[in-house]
């Protein structure tokens, strides 16, 4: 059976980004900075490098500053080519999306990443998609949705990006259940949304999917779930047994949690230290903090 390419991307933004108010007043999370690039941009660059070339955002009102962010800025590009700052000038070719290869729906109502996902179905079409959730920053030599989508080309099915974590930590998660383990790829006989105990396993779901079509199907009929919204977690466990498999993928990365402070904390330092023209000074001063703080103590 010939396996479809994944060429189009959800990005669900629709979210208020309470945890990190007042900040998020005024500007969406999404377009927080991470070292110098708000989020958002680490996660189109993942989709690039993983052939994506049709960007969905599920957004909802109040984010107009995101669709700016990608669209072309001429009196800045203007001014830093009169300053023959062309370095700057290549920085910025990067934040630009040609027209077409974006679009935007609205999500009206917060009823969770399942209902985000299906406000975009008429731009999926019949056609495999991912689901890129920005929160999730992935440090990784190579992006995680490409090794996702290399993946991909041998399955098909659906598939989740999975990460071991601890029994204390699985209520926070989607966790899999394990029919069978051959490494990189699990194939899934079950997924259990946020368990408060008795996880299946120690895979957990993080941001990164690709979907079979038919999910948008179960995502028609499913009810609310977890949380008392509709969950992406139901709709793709819908598939187990069916002609569409679904399989787990232990990613190669680091996956940061910029959803929380401490997650985004970390991040900061983590990009920091891996920018060389940033790392010896940033280093010196943290290891300055870290003897302040041994001294206090």
């Amino acid at each position: 059976m010939r396996i479809k390419k994944v060429t189009k991307a959800v990005f669900p933004v629709a979210g208020l980004g309470t945890r990190f108010l007042p900040a998020t007043k005024s500007i969406p999370k999404e377009i927080m900075t991470l070292v110098d690039r708000p989020l958002i941009q680490y996660a189109i660059d993942e989709a690039r490098a993983a052939g994506i070339k049709e960007f969905i955002f599920v957004t909802s009102r109040g984010k107009g500053a995101l669709e700016d962010y990608f669209d072309h800025a001429p009196e800045l590009e203007a001014s830093l080519r009169r300053s023959n700052k062309l370095d700057l000038l290549k920085v910025l070719e990067h934040t630009n999306m040609e027209s077409g290869a974006i679009a935007y729906v609205r999500q009206h109502k917060a009823l969770g990443l399942g209902h985000a996902v299906w406000c975009a179905r008429r731009l999926i079409g019949d056609e495999p998609f991912a689901v890129m959730l920005p929160d999730d920053v992935i440090a990784s030599d190579k992006s995680c949705l490409q090794q996702m989508v290399e993946a991909y080309a041998e399955t098909g099915g659906n598939m989740v990006a999975a990460m071991e974590v601890s029994p204390e930590k699985a209520s926070s998660y989607g966790m899999l259940s394990i029919a069978e383990d051959r490494g990189a790829i699990v194939e899934v006989n079950g997924m259990v949304e946020k368990p408060k105990s008795n996880a299946p396993s120690n895979l957990a779901v993080i941001g990164r999917y690709i979907l079979s079509p038919t999910v948008l199907n179960n995502l028609n009929r499913i009810k609310e779930g977890a949380g008392g919204e509709i969950q992406l977690t139901d709709a793709i466990a819908e598939e187990i047994g069916g002609p569409e498999k679904v399989y787990g993928f232990r990613f190669r990365g680091q996956r940061y949690d910029c959803g929380s402070k401490a997650g985004f904390l970390q991040a900061t330092v983590a990009f920091g230290l891996a920018r060389p023209e940033l790392r010896e000074e940033f280093s010196a001063y943290l290891s300055d903090m870290t003897s302040l703080e041994k001294a206090a103590q």
